[in-house]
């Protein structure tokens, strides 16, 4: 018997018209849909005139629930997952079962469409080049200042999720945390109704959230801005780096003296590789 496939399926995060056609199909053309939750999908189905079995994966059942499915899947069932909204996995449950599954060769494919995360990123301004994804903050106060203080450094874009009883105490962490001019963009309800995008600095979104009462209402992505290093400090920096190759050189050969150099700096070990080639 042919081993059955489970495709993870994403699923509109507020406007309807941003599924896809292949998702409808694949979501009719199987033989059972696992969701986060059995409700909002049938809801799902029931505007789009999607007829199919229904069962739950959630946080609470997710482990439980592998044993059964690797079952179903070997008896060449095909099988989609979706969560309540965006794509699976992302923030939401599925990581269990795909990694799971993955590890035993079983086939998943993707069936890509919304993402809160990738919508925010495209309209942010902020650099995407390169950005780290940290989903939800933790909700208590201290965990969360705790793991925004290990962040403060961090250059790449910084993206999050947030509820509305915590952004405005979030906002006011990033300003303390990050500084009070470090750039923030704060999204708010992408693709409903109420679609918000607010731009500022740290500082200036957190006067604002008290004012705007609206601010503070719905689902919130924020994209805040990595650290931006001086020039100043970059001239330092390379001035170390130089000072410390050329000790290093003196004794070592430029690959080695070049892996030393990166680890007592911190720069990159092919910059330094070159820097060093240049002074020997």
């Amino acid at each position: 018997m042919t081993q059955g496939i489970l495709y993870c399926v994403a699923t509109p995060i507020g406007n309807l018209e941003d599924m896809t056609g292949r998702a409808k199909r694949i979501l009719a053309e199987v033989d059972k849909v696992y969701a986060e939750d059995t409700r909002v999908t049938r809801n799902l189905f029931t505007h789009f005139g999607v007829q199919n079995t229904l069962a739950s994966l959630h946080d609470h059942n997710e482990a439980d629930r592998v044993a059964s499915i690797r079952a179903e899947l070997e008896q060449g069932m095909q099988l989609a997952l979706v969560s309540d909204a965006g794509t699976p996995l992302i923030s939401d449950p599925g990581y269990k079962l795909v990694h799971a599954l993955g590890q035993e060769g079983f086939r998943i494919v993707p069936v890509p469409g919304a993402s809160a995360l990738v919508a925010a990123l495209s309209v942010a301004g902020l650099p995407t080049d390169r950005f780290v994804f940290e989903g939800f903050l933790p909700a208590k106060p201290s965990a969360r200042r705790k793991l925004l203080e290990g962040l403060q450094n961090e250059p790449r874009t910084l993206v999050f999720y947030e509820s509305s009883h915590r952004i405005a105490d979030m906002l006011a962490d990033v300003a303390e945390t990050f500084s009070a001019g470090r750039q923030v963009v704060v999204l708010r309800e992408l693709t409903k109704l109420y679609e918000t995008i607010y731009r500022g600095s740290a500082a200036e979104l957190v006067k604002q959230i008290v004012t705007d009462t609206n601010m503070s209402r719905g689902e919130f992505v924020v994209v805040v801005e990595g650290k931006v290093q001086d020039e100043s400090q970059g001239q330092l920096e390379a001035i170390n780096a130089d000072k410390v190759l050329a000790i290093l050189l003196e004794e070592l050969p430029v690959k080695q003296a070049a892996a030393i150099a990166a680890r007592l700096t911190g720069l990159p070990k092919n910059q330094l590789y070159k820097q060093a080639l240049a002074q020997g």
